[in-house]
């Protein structure tokens, strides 16, 4: 084992299994005393584990505060930021999945906004003063070093991106490009949360390489003209094989709209009431579809 690394809750190492009982197997501490060794439970194995193996873990503490290894690991390490979902909250904080054994506090302190349980945020992994590890919702810094210059990008376009921090005048946004987005208020069409992931329209493209968007279509009328054109498309036979689950390849084929443009109509009347999802068809509501 690298010496320099610290057998403490959090971190990632690799260890060689020593012994094994009916819980499991013991891994090396390094120590040179067998009651420090590491225990690897046999829920916590991915594979068969053999006395000799060296054994990549992430290390936590259990319930009595015994250091304890488990392979899976997580997807973020120390100082790095991912989007990760809550998976509780209590009143002091809520606790988040970042693919290890546990979850891990994101204390009241350091979250933007209120969380809610089943939500995705983004947050940077940290070790606290008592040197369990948290995480944190304050991610501006980590995402102006990970950000990259907007490329190949125009007016116009439509982008994914998601949400990492609010302020009075509006969203900050990172897309799957990895570009820096700024969503005003004024170009909500509804009050997004922290976390939430978004299709937006390009307004402006940056010298500094950042990009303004908008949830507005680029007409206010967009809306109803995508909406009648898929009622047309029912209008003879009273549905159609076109779904929210159509590729973007075939919704921009066949109605010359976007996929997130088409969604939006579809929602639209679905919530009117007019038509329905079914068995990979959309169909008009109480009406009998023609074969």
């Amino acid at each position: 084992m690298d010496p320099e690394k610290k057998l403490q809750a959090g971190n990632v190492v690799t260890l060689r299994a020593v012994r094994s009982s009916e819980l499991g197997v013991f891994l090396d501490a390094g120590t040179g005393k067998t009651s420090e060794d590491i225990l690897l439970h046999k829920a916590q194995q991915t594979r068969e584990i053999a006395i000799g193996d060296e054994v990549a873990v992430y290390l936590y503490l259990d319930p009595k505060d015994r250091l304890t290894a488990s392979m899976n690991l997580p997807k973020m390490q120390e100082g790095q930021i991912a989007r990760v979902k809550v998976i509780n909250t209590t009143r002091d904080g809520a606790f988040v999945d970042i693919g290890a054994e546990r979850g891990v506090f994101l204390p009241f302190a350091e979250m933007r906004g209120s969380v809610k349980t089943g939500e995705t945020i983004w947050a940077k992994l940290y070790r606290d003063k008592s040197g369990r590890m948290a995480v944190s919702m304050d991610v501006d810094a980590e995402m102006q070093r990970v950000a990259k210059p907007a490329e190949g990008v125009k007016v116009g376009d439509e982008v994914t991106a998601s949400i990492y921090n609010m302020s009075e005048f509006g969203a900050f946004l990172l897309t799957k490009e990895r570009w820096l987005a700024f969503l005003h208020n004024d170009e909500m069409t509804s009050r997004p949360k922290v976390g939430e992931e978004l299709t937006v329209r390009v307004t402006f493209v940056r010298e500094d390489g950042r990009i303004n968007v908008s949830m507005r279509p680029v007409k206010e009328n967009a809306m109803d003209l995508d909406s009648a054109k898929l009622l047309d498309a029912m209008a003879a036979r009273g549905r159609m094989p076109y779904t929210d689950e159509t590729s973007p390849e075939i919704i921009k084929a066949k109605f010359g709209i976007s996929k997130a443009a088409f969604k939006r109509a579809l929602g639209r009347l679905m919530k009117e009431g007019k038509v329905e999802q079914k068995d990979g068809w959309t169909q008009l509501c109480n009406q009998e579809s023609q074969q």
